[in-house]
């Protein structure tokens, strides 16, 4: 939901770390992606529903949990989201207690079957934010994640900070605990300037609290570090936003792959709104690796998709191929008609 306090008025939209990924592979790329979640069985849960399948991602594994009347032991979250514009920064305010996501236990849903030959599943995402709703869903978290790898799928671990998630749920401390357990369980890692620092306690030398310089010899070594500390990485992935405005940012990427940086240089993009960028970036990287594109390419494709999904309102990817493509080979905005 997007509202500008204090109007009385909002736009709704769909959204949520792992669902953003699902649907840029499926409405950008052309892939068949589901979501594997949870929601209370209300009209706002179907509305959830319905805006889900426009958007192309199968919702048959979504468990519909009974609604009590008023949502006093379930509910369904919210996000409220003020994009921000100029010098006024963007912010938000989770409503996300007693969800029916947050209450998901080990085996509420079949992974052998999910990741078996009957569906064949190419890659596994999820990430930070699922593992904050509760001490539950880190454990499902894990049972996915081991389960993908008994199948010989992919897992690919969003680390997602979120600050106002982890507030009441033992903070930092508590974040980098869990966190640095599910990692080692992962693929493909991904994250921000300040994911890395925040869950896994992997610092950037010559980084302020700002975030106003992102040096590169900082973050190759932090790339480096993190590979050492966790060998079961086959791709380390990093977004470099650096935000002059809340309307004007840098945006670039850096990865490192087989002991090699691929650095994808910051451009000066303008910002409609920020919210997804990095999901965003994830899907246009997962999409490349699954395409069996070389992993620069790869790397390149998630920085023009999330730069593209910044364009447009909501947390989910408008863009097309087509446009991804024509971002990567520096196409101008001159109107195609």
């Amino acid at each position: 939901m997007r509202a500008f306090t204090p109007l009385a008025s909002f736009r709704v939209w769909e959204g949520g770390g792992e669902y953003n990924v699902a649907r840029g592979l499926r409405r950008c790329f052309g892939l068949r992606t589901a979501i594997a979640s949870a929601l209370a069985d209300n009209p706002v849960g179907r509305l959830v529903e319905d805006l889900i399948l426009q958007g192309g991602v199968d919702a048959s594994l979504i468990r519909w949990v009974p609604y009590d009347g008023v949502g006093r032991t379930v509910r369904n979250g919210l996000n409220f989201t003020e994009r921000g514009f100029g010098s006024r920064a963007a912010a938000g305010c989770s409503d996300r207690g007693h969800t029916a996501v947050s209450q998901l236990n080990p085996g509420d849903f079949n992974w052998p079957s999910i990741f078996g030959p009957e569906n064949g599943t190419k890659c596994f995402h999820t990430g930070g934010i699922f593992a904050a709703l509760s001490a539950s869903t880190a454990e499902v978290a894990a049972e996915a994640m081991d389960a993908a790898r008994r199948h010989s799928t992919p897992v690919s671990y969003d680390l997602n900070y979120r600050d106002s998630l982890w507030k009441s749920f033992g903070g930092k401390a508590k974040a980098q605990q869990v966190n640095r357990a599910l990692v080692r369980k992962a693929d493909l890692l991904l994250g921000n300037e300040e994911d890395f620092s925040a869950m896994l306690g992997v610092r950037i030398k010559g980084v302020g609290e700002d975030f106003a310089e992102l040096p590169i010899a900082g973050y190759e070594e932090m790339l480096r570090e993190v590979a050492a500390a966790y060998p079961n990485l086959k791709l380390i992935a990093s977004t470099l936003r650096t935000a002059h405005t809340a309307s004007r940012n840098a945006w670039g990427a850096i990865a490192l792959y087989e002991d090699k940086i691929i650095h994808v240089p910051q451009r000066e993009i303008e910002i409609y709104d920020r919210v997804g960028g990095g999901d965003s970036f994830a899907s246009g990287l997962i999409y490349g690796l699954l395409a069996g594109q070389p992993v620069d390419w790869a790397v390149r494709c998630g920085a023009a998709h999330g730069a593209l999904a910044m364009t447009t309102p909501g947390d989910t990817s408008m863009a097309t191929l087509a446009e991804v493509e024509r971002a990567m080979q520096g196409g101008s905005a001159r109107i195609a008609r």
